[in-house]
């Protein structure tokens, strides 16, 4: 921070935020900035001004994504499939045609959120995919509802990658899980609000069919909150308007402690290789598809699941509630933990294979259960929403362990790329002959997070023997970690990084 430093001088009277391209698009004020004197408190007020104006359009956004990706299991009990003439496995390829589009959107999405300006870039898409949901009831056969549902995982694949590298903007490495969490929380408030809204529904007896209205309630949403982040998400602490040019100035100064830069939009080729040789990517990879295959069986297929179990249609919606609570205050309650106690023990990865740990439990019930057990079999459902957990906190990895703007978004790529193929994986493991048993859905849930919690604990060793062994070369080679960061080194060339666990 800034008061820690020998200071000397204040903002100087223009701040210029362009540089080359080996410099961070921040350096230029941060090199004008670096003996600036500020207070504890004026920090904080930054902070609060910058939380006040980022996090409400991160938390309505990303619940919002979450209830529109969801939106066929809110309506899949009230005629979605007879309204679309769905037979067979046709509901199950529409969860993951969704996947596809996200997967092959992911690498363009990722340049695009490197080379644009990311607020106006994420509110637009927004927007686009708001309007495409409210279109999803003119689609009366497979062909139509797969191409619609293709387009919205086109839409969407720009929310996730592009909040990870917003965290790294704006937010130290210690401010980052507690934030994350904030807006990852929201899967488990969708999934409450969205089983409130689904019960409602279900009252509805006049005008359109049910199923119709989920995706008109959830797109017409979508697309007044984009419009309204088009107007006033920000894209950098530099340029950012709400603040003053002394507050723009702290918030660069700020986050330059995370030896990151803030960002850089010119593609480094480099950069590119480091990613692929370097192990964390890959175990980040595999962790996710591990993470991702369950995931069909706590988004797209809750209902059916809890209607398997033996409840009425109208308890397939409120029995998802408390699924949506363990999964809110899990995310929170882990977010706290991470925040408040990083400097004690290694809160990050402990969250991890604890979070992980419990869904193995919750599996492993759904596989040893007797079909008689349905109040059993729910709970079970439910102790697996602590995998929102173990995936966001994999995030902040991305967030606070990766460093060079373009190993960043390459890492961020191939992460949401693991992403994309457990979910395209998931549906396909519900083979409609097995209704309503689902048994080979229950084993690939189970095998998945055991694939995830082996693919964290090594991702853990990984990252304390390197920063063991960097401790040990440190009194040999001091380096400055902070310029470096500016000068978007990455993690592995930055030797005095140090990851945090």
């Amino acid at each position: 921070m800034g008061s820690a430093k020998d200071l000397e001088t204040n903002v100087s009277p223009a701040l210029s935020s362009t540089g080359s391209s080996e410099r961070d698009e921040n350096y230029e004020v941060y090199k004008q900035t670096r003996e600036l004197e500020y207070t504890e408190e004026e920090a904080k007020r930054v902070l609060k001004k910058i939380d006040y104006r980022l996090m409400p359009f991160l938390f309505l956004i990303y619940l919002l994504q979450y209830l529109d990706k969801n939106s066929l299991n809110f309506s899949s009990v009230y005629g979605l499939k007879e309204g679309t003439h769905l037979k067979g496995q046709d509901y199950s390829w529409l969860g993951s045609i969704f996947y596809f589009g996200y997967l092959i959107a992911q690498w363009p999405a990722g340049l695009a959120l490197q080379k644009l300006p990311i607020g106006r870039f994420l509110s637009i898409t927004t927007i686009v995919w708001g309007g495409l949901l409210m279109t999803t009831p003119a689609c009366y056969n497979f062909a139509g509802i797969a191409i619609n549902r293709f387009l919205l995982g086109v839409t969407e694949a720009v929310v996730n990658p592009g909040f990870v590298l917003m965290m790294g903007i704006w937010y130290t490495s210690n401010e980052q899980p507690l934030r994350l969490e904030i807006y990852y929380c929201t899967n488990g408030i969708a999934t409450m609000f969205g089983g409130l809204l689904g019960y409602a529904i279900g009252h509805i007896t006049t005008g359109l069919p049910r199923w119709m209205y989920v995706f008109l309630i959830f797109g017409s949403v979508s697309l007044a909150i984009g419009i309204a982040s088009l107007l006033f998400l920000p894209d950098l602490p530099s340029t950012a308007k709400f603040l003053t040019e002394r507050e723009r100035a702290i918030a660069v100064d700020r986050v330059s402690v995370n030896q990151q830069g803030v960002k850089n939009n010119h593609f480094k080729w480099y950069q590119v290789r480091q990613a692929a040789q370097d192990p964390k990517t890959w175990l980040l990879f595999i962790m996710a598809i591990g993470a991702q295959v369950p995931n069909s069986a706590l988004t797209s297929f809750t209902s059916i699941i809890v209607k398997s179990f033996g409840f009425d249609t109208l308890g397939t919606q409120y029995l998802q509630i408390p699924g949506g609570a363990v999964q809110f205050l899990t995310l929170l309650l882990g977010g706290f933990v991470a925040t408040k106690y990083s400097g004690k023990f290694h809160s990050r990865c402990a969250c991890m294979i604890f979070a992980n740990l419990v869904c193995i439990i919750g599996s492993g019930l759904l596989v040893g259960l007797p079909d008689s057990n349905k109040w059993g079999r729910l709970v079970a459902l439910w102790l697996c929403y602590f995998q929102g957990l173990g995936f966001s906190m994999s995030l902040t990895i991305v967030s606070s362990n990766i460093a060079g703007s373009t190993k960043k978004q390459v890492t961020g790529a191939l992460l949401f790329t693991g992403y994309c193929v457990g979910n395209i994986i998931g549906p396909q493991t519900f083979k409609s002959s097995e209704a309503p048993g689902y048994h080979s859905a229950y084993v690939a849930m189970l095998v998945g997070y055991a694939v995830k919690l082996t693919s964290i604990t090594a991702l853990y060793l990984y990252m304390y023997f390197e920063n063991k062994r960097r401790d040990r070369e440190a009194a040999e080679t001091p380096d400055d970690g902070i310029k470096n960061g500016m000068l978007d080194q990455t993690e592995i060339d930055n030797k005095a990084f140090r990851y945090v666990l």
